[in-house]
């Protein structure tokens, strides 16, 4: 819990480091592999607990983000959608820190710290990549595809 939260602290100084400067664009791959870390140890406690716990919607929530940092790092000729791709992970990351401190609250009442006008957001984000965005970048393996079915699917698991 603890090395989340540092890691929460490690993101939000790298969206904020880079925002508004469009030449660190790649950087948002290092936002993707921190990220991951998250999500890979809520995955990990999730598989021992029950299924509503905050755990799996932390795991899921923190794909979602990993999904949009490591698909926006790929941005090559579009600096005010970059801009909007930093915002929305920078909101994203506040959520999700929220969402780690309310770890003991139930899924139902974590869902609702999630603010709706959010959501539309993401969706919107996530409509913008074309299936050109892979949603892994640099492991040398077959780039992974995660299509805009997937995010909604994600989403609709959040119950959201």
């Amino acid at each position: 819990m603890s090395e989340s939260k540092t890691l929460i602290e490690e993101l939000i100084d790298l969206l904020e480091g880079i925002e508004g400067d469009f030449s660190q664009v790649l950087k948002l791959a290092d936002y993707g592999n921190n990220v991951d870390r998250i999500m890979g140890g809520a995955k990990s406690l999730a598989m021992l607990a029950p299924p509503d716990h905050a755990l799996h919607m932390i795991s899921d929530y923190a794909a979602l983000c990993k999904a949009v940092g490591y698909k926006a790092s790929q941005i090559t000729d579009n600096e005010q959608f970059f801009d909007v791709c930093v915002a929305v992970l920078l909101d994203a990351t506040e959520t999700l820190s929220t969402l780690l401190s309310n770890i003991h609250e139930d899924g139902k009442v974590l869902r609702e710290t999630i603010p709706q006008a959010f959501i539309e957001r993401l969706r919107w984000v996530s409509s913008q990549f074309s299936e050109a965005y892979s949603m892994s970048v640099g492991t040398g393996a077959t780039p992974q595809k995660l299509k805009q079915s997937e995010i909604d699917d994600l989403l609709k698991k959040l119950g959201l």
